[in-house]
């Protein structure tokens, strides 16, 4: 029996240890991987080819949703199961629309984070009970009609906002996302007049209000 690969993705450690250790036990998992946050996980995934990406949210610089973002461009076949201790609408709706295999919550994880692995490499789609609920308040609450400027951005775009937020200049911006610093500029540029925003303190609250970035 061949063993699902998996690739741990979070800024933390300990946590990333804890789910190691949860996983050894179990013969037909095996850890291939970690990274600290998005961009090194993007690089995994190139170098390790893993089945199942074990993502989290709110990691620095690239974070999982921009990194999910950029794996689905990449096409590359590892499925993502997000492991978040967040359950905001505004996450959940962001990563199902663009394709997570499962969003399950690190309170509630323990043994279950086994099942879902092999769920999603299966070809299941995995919802926290939590985050299950979340979802279908969001369905039913959504309004036909209406535009959202927020939408209106690319994937990159997005990436830049979240970076922008966060505090990272155009040269930071750049190095992430492996652009040049006069690509960085233009795509901030761009991003502050779609969503219709003067300054940096505007486009902080409008990505706080997102769930773009937390402030805990």
């Amino acid at each position: 029996m061949t063993a699902i690969r998996v690739l741990l993705a979070d800024d933390h450690a300990i946590l990333r240890e804890g789910v190691r250790a949860l996983l050894a036990p179990h013969a037909d998992v095996e850890v291939v991987g970690e990274a600290r946050d998005g961009k090194e996980a993007i690089e995994a995934v190139e170098r390790l080819d893993p089945d199942v990406v074990v993502m989290d949210i709110a990691m620095p610089g690239l974070g999982g949703i921009e990194a999910t973002i950029e794996l689905k461009k990449l096409g590359r076949r590892a499925k993502v199961l997000i492991l978040s201790q967040y359950e905001d609408r505004e996450y959940v709706r962001r990563l199902l629309k663009i394709g997570v295999s499962g969003y399950i919550l690190k309170k509630s994880a323990g043994a279950e984070l086994v099942n879902a692995i092999r769920a999603v490499h299966r070809g299941g789609l995995v919802l926290d009970p939590e985050v299950a609920r979340v979802a279908m308040e969001e369905s039913s609450s959504t309004a036909p009609g209406g535009s959202d400027p927020y939408e209106t951005l690319t994937d990159r775009e997005k990436q830049v906002l979240k970076l922008v937020a966060e505090g990272g200049s155009n040269k930071e911006v750049a190095e992430t996302l492996g652009i040049s610093v006069k690509t960085a500029m233009s795509h901030r540029e761009k991003v502050m007049e779609k969503l219709g925003v003067h300054n940096r303190t505007e486009l902080v609250r409008l990505a706080i209000k997102r769930g773009v970035i937390r402030v805990d």
